[in-house]
């Protein structure tokens, strides 16, 4: 359980992010107690890491399909275990880790070696707390001009910062108390997405059937010839997906501000969810163009379902197919649902190469051959899946609603503890209080897969 102790005697600040802390604890500009290190790789043989936010710093062949030749991570500079690394320009977005081994950052990232005994996990927790991020959010200059600038944190701003800091002990204290409370939230977030697990099940097994056999039980059925796909309707058609849609590769270097961005992150597995990016977005690489209706498929890591339908125009990275619908043959809807059916999925996923990164191709796609009714009968099947799901759609988005709040509280906890609001001293664990390492991992974001954009210091 959570403590609501505070302290006997605080000293005010001036300061709106933190107004007061624990009297005895010190006020130390970061000059004094972290030193910025800029020890380039001369080989650029070491890991590469990359960050990411819910999971700090992580080998950069986990998270990214893009792989880099030690040539080009020559100049990249070397990060040990228990240094911070900072991403400039993503300070006030909690980009600040405590480094767990050893490998290579970006160039423009800044690596911080401690000068005291201080705990790095303390550290790390304090500085991605939500007080800090407003602090390097104020302290963040721009980049650039217009609306084309960033905000940087600059490494003379941060080290003339005053951080506040408890003794030793005390950072100990704090650490292994947020630990103990990371794991009951773990378990509670793992008892969620396990539940969400279960419904989404459910709803796949009755669009599956929706979308192979249709409504009616008592129609006449035939053989499709298919090993996947069985018997379906008499009077339906089995169609190759290349003659239902076309593949659209409009490719682009650039996006207008009124149309969104799509990368593999934005979109839920399973679900269809999309949740883009409006307004100044910065890309590496080629990009391809989308109009609304058209059916975006994730061909990376196919077996993870990221498929949607586009409710506006934008761009997308090139590990979507773009598939433009033949409406007279297949409703745009139908089409998203039909290519989200879990044994269209399976299928696709069975031809993909690569065993870390596996991807389908288009011409083992384009030619698999889909069960495909009438126009009039797909609307009245999409109408029957919206109602049969409801249901099961309201019951996972407020798991996920329960998910976000306890991040909320997560948050907020954190930065109460790390910042002196609350008193864990006399904190001592219960039998209950038991931390598993591995379960520890649910605290992730399991929406937060690969991509193939650059771990620069843009977005990520």
């Amino acid at each position: 359980m959570a403590v609501e102790t505070t302290y006997p005697n605080y000293q005010p600040l001036r300061s709106r992010w933190v107004p007061r802390v624990p009297e005895h604890w010190s006020l130390l500009r970061a000059k004094n107690f972290l030193r910025e290190i800029d020890d380039r790789s001369k080989t650029g043989e070491e890991t590469l890491l990359s960050m990411r936010m819910q999971r700090g710093l992580v080998p950069h062949n986990d998270v990214s399909v893009k792989r880099i030749a030690p040539e080009n991570l020559i100049g990249y500079k070397k990060a040990q275990p228990d240094e911070l690394v900072l991403n400039r320009m993503q300070a006030g977005n909690a980009m600040f880790f405590r480094n767990r081994q050893s490998g290579l950052v970006s160039p423009d990232y800044a690596v911080f070696r401690l000068l005291r005994d201080d705990n790095p996990e303390y550290l790390g927790h304090l500085f991605r707390s939500w007080p800090m991020r407003g602090l390097f959010r104020s302290e963040s200059k721009g980049l650039g001009t217009g609306t084309s600038g960033f905000l940087r944190l600059y490494s003379d701003r941060f080290a003339s910062l005053v951080i506040p800091l408890p003794p030793r002990p005390e950072q100990d204290d704090i650490v292994a108390y947020l630990r103990v409370q990371d794991a009951h939230i773990a378990r509670f977030i793992k008892t969620k997405r396990d539940l969400i697990k279960l419904l989404t099940e459910q709803k796949l097994r009755i669009i599956d059937h929706a979308v192979t056999r249709g409504l009616d039980a008592s129609v006449a059925l035939k053989p499709s010839g298919i090993e996947w796909l069985g018997e379906v309707p008499e009077h339906w058609e089995l169609q190759r997906l290349k003659f239902l849609a076309s593949n659209v590769t409009n490719q682009t270097t650039t996006k207008a501000n009124d149309e969104s961005y799509l990368a593999l992150e934005h979109v839920e597995s399973w679900t269809g969810v999309a949740r883009p990016l409006d307004g100044e977005v910065e890309f590496a690489s080629t990009v391809k163009r989308f109009v609304t209706d058209d059916v975006l498929f994730g061909k990376l890591r196919p077996y993870l379902a990221k498929v949607t339908r586009a409710v506006r125009a934008g761009v997308c990275v090139s590990e979507f197919l773009v598939l433009r619908s033949r409406k007279q043959l297949v409703l745009p809807a139908y089409l998203e649902q039909l290519l989200r059916c879990k044994r269209v999925i399976d299928l696709i996923n069975s031809s993909t190469a690569g065993a870390k990164m596996p991807r389908a191709d288009w011409t083992f796609i384009g030619n698999a051959r889909l069960p495909i009714p009438p126009v009039n009968e797909q609307q009245d099947i999409l109408s029957f899946i919206a109602l049969e799901t409801k249901d099961l759609d309201e019951t996972i988005q407020r798991a996920n609603d329960e998910i976000a709040l306890i991040r909320e509280y997560r948050d907020r906890l954190i930065a109460d503890v790390v910042t002196g609001q609350v008193d864990v001293r006399g904190w001592q664990p219960g039998p209950d209080d038991v931390v598993d390492d591995a379960a520890l991992a649910a605290l992730g974001d399991d929406q937060e897969d690969v991509t193939e954009e650059e771990d620069g210091d843009g977005e990520d």
